[in-house]
């Protein structure tokens, strides 16, 4: 189909771009894509409205099908309270519509976006703290090629649980040249031990300096992904030895949002080697021309592919630097006090959660924070039961196993509500 408002949409112009490349056709592009992530028929769309009113009265029927209920749902996007200050924050004309910009014309983002950057230095008590990228899985993978291009090595192994979605992420990212293995096994050809705590049952990992010494006694180094609302209470990766440390910053101010406002973060310490492998930007602190002023802007530069173009590491397009802002905004207003206090309480809860459900829960003896996973005859079942009773009970990672998200949010009411429910429904 010709469309008049896309560019070399006409079939013969269409037909020289192949030739040109050598492909046969447009699939071709889509060799990698599984099947059943196809979609394969047209999109289920309503007929062209005449009028904006008819809009409008469609979209207010799609809006009138949303539930609410109280909700233990989290696997990656977390019902974490957001202070009002965040949501007032990020949504200013200055910070919203600042997408690019110089440091000389922008003062206001990058001074943000380096206050950010300084908070998360001292949460992880590292010295380099990238701008955001699009989520956590990026910046997983993205760590984990920093360490494949510093090693000069190709294999990685997974040594904790992570979901499923994210080991997704993580074959399209490093494929072909990083080579993903399951296990803690190091041998020369590893590049990296990568450890997820809390893993994706929730629970925290107690044998992170067993596994930095390993890949350190072969010249590996250990990535490891954390959430940073739980460093107010657990030490964070850089205490038991991890090189680099990864994550997601949505727990961070930001909304679950029909699947979440997200954005990911790598630090390291300051070893020029290692900093010159992170293909995003970092933000830094310099003095002007003016006795006693200082800005602030880009720290070598030449790194990235803006600077090298298509000789770059890595390309770095659109960042998720607005999620940056906010999560500054929520660790200046939490303050080291506030992040001990939060994750305190998520402790708390969660374990109070566990006792609760009692027999259900499995790894009852490990450290959980925010999350657990309990064991039942149907997770279909159990689940539709729960929700007829205004309750997302959890997801549901197989046929038998479902995860609980507990949060700061919860109240001791609400958890007995849901032990209640389950232990009906079973």
């Amino acid at each position: 189909m010709t469309h008049p408002y896309i560019p070399n949409a006409e079939p013969r112009v269409r037909a020289e771009m192949l030739e040109a490349i050598g492909a046969t056709s447009v699939e071709e592009f889509y060799a990698d894509i599984p099947a059943a992530l196809r979609l394969d028929r047209p999109l289920d769309l309503p007929a062209p409205f005449a009028a904006e009113y008819e809009l409008k009265r469609h979209m207010k029927g799609l809006f009138g099908r949303n539930v609410e209920g109280l909700s233990f749902l989290g696997h990656g996007t977390y019902p974490h309270y957001v202070p009002a200050v965040c949501d007032e924050v990020n949504s200013r004309s200055e910070f919203l519509t600042a997408y690019a910009g110089e440091p000389y014309e922008d003062h206001g983002r990058f001074q943000a976006l380096f206050e950010y950057v300084s908070m998360m230095g001292e949460l992880l008590e590292m010295d380099v703290v990238n701008v955001p990228t699009y989520d956590g899985f990026q910046a997983s993978g993205t760590a984990i090629r920093m360490a494949a291009r510093y090693t000069k090595r190709g294999k990685v192994l997974i040594a904790s649980p992570i979901s499923a979605d994210k080991l997704s992420k993580l074959r399209d990212f490093l494929t072909p040249d990083v080579e993903i293995v399951h296990g803690t096994e190091v041998d020369s050809e590893t590049a990296a031990i990568y450890l997820e705590t809390p893993d994706v049952y929730g629970v925290v990992a107690t044998n992170g300096r067993e596994l930095a010494d390993a890949a350190h006694a072969h010249g590996a180094l250990l990535v490891v992904s954390t959430d940073p609302i739980s460093l107010g209470v657990l030490a964070p990766p850089v205490c038991y030895g991890a090189d680099i440390v990864c994550g997601d910053i949505q727990s961070l101010g930001m909304h679950q949002s029909y699947g979440g406002g997200h954005a990911g973060f790598i630090a390291t310490q300051d070893h020029e080697p290692l900093v010159a492998e992170f293909p995003s930007r970092l933000f830094g602190i310099a003095p002007t021309a003016v006795e006693g002023e200082y800005g602030f802007g880009d720290v070598f530069y030449d790194r990235t592919s803006f600077a090298q173009r298509e000789e770059g590491k890595e390309w770095v397009g659109t960042a998720a630097a607005l999620w940056g802002i906010t999560a500054g905004v929520y660790l200046a207003l939490m303050g080291p006090e506030g992040m001990r206090e939060v994750g305190e309480t998520i402790l708390a809860r969660t374990r109070y959660a566990m006792d609760a459900l009692g027999d259900l829960v499995q790894a009852k003896d490990a450290i959980h924070f925010r999350e657990f996973a309990i064991s039942v005859p149907s997770s279909e079942d159990l689940l539709a039961k729960l929700r007829e009773q205004g309750i997302f009970g959890g997801v549901p990672l197989d046929d038998r196993t479902v995860l609980v998200c507990v949060t700061e949010r919860h109240t001791i009411a609400e958890i007995d509500r849901l032990a209640a429910a389950v232990k009906e429904a079973l």
